[in-house]
């Protein structure tokens, strides 16, 4: 257990009727990005809020750094940084004032502790007399991820924090999570964006409490058993109504403005599809071989969750 920051064993929470999280288990290792990635209702937020003691579970148990979620509270809640997947700090403070009060809570020497954040916070610096509630998007998500690690934590846990913010500023956030990992930090992502997977180390796939899959992106990419073809039509609708009837064909779906075909058996090639699709006197489409992606995965164990 000594290289595993975050771990945890059969976790259960329920709301009412609503089962959160179905008894999940992972281990996270020091030093890592992991990424918990999933819909909305997965029950990733649910996870982080018992990991950061806010949240009791209903059966099993979690440690983090080798103290118990529910036991060590009061130690935990100084060793971790947590940015929630709403902006949380205080609206009517300015920037500065509110990294002050953070770091006031913890008793952190902002100074001291200033080269954790330099990066970020030199970005914000030029508003750091602006209101935090009149901050665009992306500054509000520098100046939460900079009062999340004033107080310098062994692990950082961050629910959905590119929700809502533009591409550019998803891209710089990554860059600074990839940073900080390098300073020895071990973080942990919740998302809803799957091309946000393969930034991590590792990953766990989730859907309706459950993890569905995990492993390191290349690992669980390798393991799509279908073979995977990609349709671009005009007739798009059309065209993924009536490939769903092909004999042969595992499953058709949506991928922006293509469909992502997969093959029930490995007799079901181009050829096959093609000669299918003309015989409905569909003449007009660019059909290719490819390789699957994180999304493509998650569709496949969600549908074998389903069967199941």
């Amino acid at each position: 257990m000594t290289d595993i920051s975050v771990y945890g064993e059969g976790l259960v929470k329920n709301y009412g009727k609503t089962e959160a999280l179905r008894g999940i288990s992972f281990s996270v290792n020091k030093g890592e990005i992991f990424g918990f990635i999933g819909p909305d209702g997965a029950g990733k937020t649910t996870l982080f809020r018992i990991l950061t003691t806010l949240l009791l579970p209903d059966a099993g148990h979690a440690t983090v750094e080798g103290y118990h979620v529910v036991k060590d509270f009061r130690h935990l809640r100084t060793i971790l940084g947590y940015m929630p997947g709403r902006f949380s700090l205080y609206q009517d403070l300015t920037v500065e004032e509110n990294l002050k009060f953070f770091a006031g809570i913890f008793k952190a020497d902002i100074s001291e502790n200033y080269y954790l954040i330099k990066d970020i916070y030199d970005q914000i610096a030029p508003f750091a007399k602006r209101r935090a509630g009149k901050l665009s998007g992306g500054m509000k998500q520098k100046l939460a991820l900079s009062c999340a690690l004033i107080h310098k934590p062994e692990v950082l846990i961050l629910d959905e924090p590119t929700t809502g913010v533009d591409a550019v500023s998803r891209r710089e956030f990554w860059e600074m999570l990839i940073r900080l990992k390098n300073q020895g930090i071990t973080i942990l992502v919740a998302t809803p964006y799957m091309d946000e997977a393969i930034l991590c180390d590792r990953v766990a796939l989730m859907q309706h409490g459950n993890i569905m899959a995990s492993g390191t992106p290349d690992q669980i990419i390798a393991s799509y058993p279908h073979r995977l073809f990609s349709i671009k039509s005009d007739q798009t609708l059309e065209l993924l109504s009536l490939i769903r009837q092909m004999t042969g064909i595992h499953s058709a779906e949506m991928f922006g403005g293509n469909i992502h075909v997969s093959a029930s058996n490995a007799l079901t090639g181009i050829k096959e599809i093609e000669d299918f699709l003309r015989s409905h006197n569909f003449r007009h489409f660019e059909l290719m071989e490819i390789s699957p992606g994180i999304e493509d995965c998650f569709i496949d164990f969600m549908k074998m969750n389903q069967a199941s």
